[in-house]
């Protein structure tokens, strides 16, 4: 697999995996009237750092 394809792929895995933490807490938030913890907010943060890391990188 070409480097460009590799970074493709990581970049729609982080896609899908931040996609489905949000929408957990979006549930929460709007169903379970459940605010987020703090360190889930923090990680998800994380994690989309680390996705402009890897987008920006060449």
């Amino acid at each position: 697999m070409t480097d460009i394809k590799h970074k493709k792929e990581n970049v729609k895995t982080h896609l899908k995996d931040l996609r489905q933490n949000l929408k957990k807490m979006h549930l929460q938030v709007t169903e379970e009237l459940i605010l987020p913890k703090p360190d889930d907010v923090k990680d998800l943060m994380d994690k989309m750092d680390k996705l402009l890391k890897l987008i920006e990188s060449k």
